[in-house]
This record gives C-alpha cells, structure tokens and sequence, in this order.
C-alpha cells in the first residue's frame, strides 16, 4: 500500500467543519457548487455494514454500535444500519455482501475477511451502483474510499516499544514474532513497520502468520516456539494484537513461566489493558474507534448523499492497492498504551471506565497507579 498525503487536508477539513449540517440533508448553499443540488438521497438512508469477526472485541463493542449511532445522528435518526458479522469466514462475509447488494442497501462499510475474496462482491457492488469503503482494512476491487490506521506505523510503534523494553540487551536478544492473517493486507503492513524498527537491531528466532488472527492458532504456535527456542531464551514476543497476546502470555505460564517477557499487542481491548496493569502484557496499540468509527459514518452518509466537499475532506489522502490506484482515504494516529498512559488514553475517552478496568482481581495494582 502506497500512501500519499494530500497538502491541503487541514483546509479542506476545516471547509469541511463548515458543511457539516449538510450531512443531515441540509442543502448546501454555496452557489456554483456540485453540492449545491438537491442530494440523489435524504436521510432515510441504509449504511451496510460487514465487519470480520468477534474474537477482536473492538468490533462488537465500540466498531458497530458507534457507527450505528453516528450514521442516526447524522440523519435525524432516519438513517439505519444493517450489520452483519463474517465470524472470520470469507465465503460467509461474501455472501453477507451478497445480501447487502439484494437488499439494496445505499452504500457498504466493509472490514474484509480476505481482501481478494471479496473483491467479486465489491464489482457486484459497483455494477449495482452501490459504494463501497473499506473500514480498517484495505478490500481489494473498485473501492470508492478507504479509512483505517497508518498500519505501518502500527507496527513501527510495537517495534520501538520492544526496543525500549529490551536496552542494552536488545542486538543478543531473540524475539518470536506472531504476525497476523496472511489474508489481511494490514498483516503485511504491521510486519512491515515492525521490521523495519527491529531488524538488525533484535534476533527473530521464530515468526509465525496467524491464520485469521486465531488466539487458539497463536497459542499453539507459541508452544511450538518454546520448544524451539527455549522458554529462557525467548526475551520479548511481538504480537500484532491483543488476543494473540493474551495467547502467548497463556502459553508461556503453562511452560512454566514466572516472570514474562515483554509482550506487545495491539486494539486496546479491555483484557489486554488489564495485563498491562498487572505486568503481564507490556503494551498496546490504541487506535481511536470513536474518531475511525465517526469519521467511517460521516464518509458513508456523504458519499450518499452527494455532499461531495465533505467527503473530499474527510478522504483527503490516498492509497494504492492491488487492483486500484490513488483511492480517497483517511488515516487515524495511533498511540502506544502502557502503563504510564492508561488514563490520558482509554480512559479519558470514554473508552473505558475505571470500575470495568479495575475489578477486584486488578484493585491493589490500580491503586498503586492512582487509578481508584
């Protein structure tokens, strides 16, 4: 994925801020504008949404329901979502596409399985005239937008975290590297990043894709690494998500470990931020679901709606993928969660509240950082 920041985001978000009742299907008065017309739909419109699975707790949680009330908000409560969920099943995701195409929905937000596997459905999609923006991971076909996270950058953050953690010792250390679904195109991307802070820098004794990022398939292959490498010698594990983590982490105490090396993780769930306070995961990628989640639903009722100066703005930037060039996206900052950060981060925004972290089994470690 090649990405291209375009110069005069700041300008366009700003005019975009300006414009943002037209998202409710007020008609934007500037004269001599495209956007000025009556949009081709009001407010009684259908968003599809197609997310990939529920072992990654985001999804469910924050993903679905956040979207579910910007795109009402943004409509006067006339807009819906239909959602359905793959189970981490391509063929199942492609049929739930499928569904969406009959239903005529008026445009899909789809977080692919298999970014090569849906793209039959995406062209049906078009041929059908319905958009389609890829959410958090890149689809492959004629894609109208796209909105995630710099992956690479992802990975550049779990990279440098590792380092931290490792000092002086790091060039003698040796990593194991559990590495996402070589179906999903960010895989690639966080690996990517992550090499490019740790190579030469660490010893990698063993990486492993994950198929589908199954916690049961990266906790075997954790096994598989202890008994290759040595559960002494294993001196830090880059995980490229949170359920992966705790996977490893699980693998590890059942070899017998009493004391961890660091983990990385990424997505924030809430399991994942309680291992960090307690010491058992070193840190995690915090991706702002409310500003990807928001920003996803105000793309979708735009592109709808023909409010075209507000989409520009908020697809400002763009990527390539393997079947298409220069496609309009948004790329959300991430952060590295550690122990330091928990309440500027989750926290602070709302993500989490202080009691569902800090449950009697947490309580002694959250007192002791102030967390109460």
């Amino acid at each position: 994925m090649i990405l291209r920041t375009t110069p005069h985001r700041t300008a366009l978000l700003a005019a975009a801020s300006a414009l943002l009742l037209t998202s409710c299907g007020v008609v934007d008065a500037v004269s001599g504008s495209d956007s000025s017309a009556s949009p081709k739909k009001g407010d009684d419109i259908t968003v599809g949404l197609l997310l990939p699975d529920k072992e990654t707790k985001r999804f469910e949680k924050f993903d679905y329901p956040l979207i579910k009330a910007r795109v009402a908000e943004l409509t006067d409560g006339k807009g819906e979502v239909r959602y359905a969920n793959a189970l981490a099943s391509a063929d199942k995701q492609s049929r739930q596409f499928e569904q969406m195409i009959a239903a005529k929905v008026d445009v899909v937000l789809v977080d692919a399985v298999n970014a090569k596997t849906i793209a039959p459905a995406v062209q049906k999609a078009k041929d059908a005239g319905i958009p389609v923006i890829a959410y958090d991971r890149l689809a492959e076909g004629p894609i109208d937008a796209y909105i995630s996270h710099d992956n690479e950058l992802v990975g550049e953050v779990q990279g440098r975290a590792l380092l931290g953690a490792l000092g002086d010792k790091s060039a003698t250390s040796k990593i194991v590297m559990l590495n996402g679904s070589p179906a999903d195109p960010n895989t690639a991307r966080f690996k990517e990043g992550a090499l490019s802070v740790l190579q030469n820098h660490v010893v990698v004794a063993k990486s492993y894709d994950v198929d589908e990022w199954k916690p049961e398939t990266a906790g075997a292959d954790m096994k598989k690494a202890i008994e290759a490498v040595g559960l002494k010698d294993i001196a830090a594990v880059y995980s490229a998500n949170d359920g992966m983590a705790g996977a490893a982490i699980d693998a590890m105490k059942a070899a017998g470990a009493t004391t961890l090396p660091p983990v990385t993780g990424q997505d924030a769930d809430l399991a994942a931020v309680q291992r960090i306070i307690s010491g058992e995961q070193y840190m995690t990628v915090y991706k702002s679901f409310l500003e990807e989640a928001n920003n996803a639903a105000e793309m979708a009722v735009a592109k709808v709606q023909d409010q075209d100066i507000l989409f520009d703005s908020l697809a400002a930037d763009t990527v390539d993928s393997p079947t298409q060039k220069d496609i309009p996206s948004m790329l959300v900052p991430v952060v590295a969660l550690t122990k330091d950060n928990i309440e500027d981060t989750v926290i602070k925004d709302g993500v989490y509240k202080v009691k569902e972290i800090c449950t009697s089994a947490y309580a002694a470690e959250c007192a002791g950082m102030g967390l109460e």
